[in-house]
């Protein structure tokens, strides 16, 4: 147990999650948390994870860092800045969800994901269900978006994506959400955000070897 607990304080010791340790700050602020959603959009895209990131990053250079804000690109922007970032396939596709969920955000949520929350009562299993029904969400977005927004959501944790997971086994951490938000603490829904989020990195970035020297 000492181990694991040396090995959780080494990986969430930077007190920095998966969205913040790529520059995508986790407030509970309208803007970030609607990068946080588009980044998880990109994320669950099959590819390299890094041009996921330096898409979202290109988006919100491009001066689309709120729903309001996406809402009013044009759709021939958005295709231009997917492809710079170096986006592959139906570019239009994806131009045309980033698009329906901007503007399916200020529809019904005036542009803030506080209000998602606040028409789901604070209900996890609703928040969700509310999540999934934006288009582009399934539940794998869902997933990456609350693993990052559970920091201060902390009504939905404990929530560990696959990536997050198969690094939880492999290093002997455990198998579920709930093994890690044992090991992060009782009610560190903080705390367990930078370490589902230092899990998948590991994942990702294929870093065990490192953790296991």
């Amino acid at each position: 147990m000492e181990d694991k607990k040396r090995l959780v304080r080494r990986l969430a010791g930077d007190g920095r999650g998966f969205a913040e340790r790529y520059g995508f700050r986790v407030t509970n602020n309208p803007s970030h948390l609607f990068q946080v959603l588009y980044l998880s959009v990109l994320l669950a895209r099959r590819g390299d994870f890094r041009k996921a990131v330096d898409t979202a990053l290109a988006l919100r250079e491009n001066g689309w860092d709120s729903a309001a804000r996406m809402a009013r690109s044009l759709h021939a922007d958005r295709v231009r800045v997917l492809r710079e970032a170096g986006q592959r396939g139906d570019v239009e596709a994806l131009a045309d969800t980033l698009g329906d969920l901007a503007r399916a955000v200020v529809d019904r949520y005036r542009g803030d994901l506080r209000r998602l929350r606040t028409a789901a009562h604070q209900d996890p299993a609703r928040e969700r269900q509310l999540l999934t029904g934006l288009p582009g969400v399934d539940d794998e977005v869902v997933d990456l978006f609350l693993r990052e927004a559970q920091a201060v959501w902390r009504e939905v944790a404990p929530v560990a994506d696959r990536r997050a997971l198969a690094a939880a086994r492999r290093l002997g951490l455990g198998r579920s959400a709930d093994d890690l938000a044992g090991l992060a603490g009782s009610g560190e829904s903080e705390r367990l955000a930078w370490l589902v989020g230092a899990l998948a990195r590991v994942d990702l970035e294929k870093r065990y070897a490192e953790l296991t020297r």
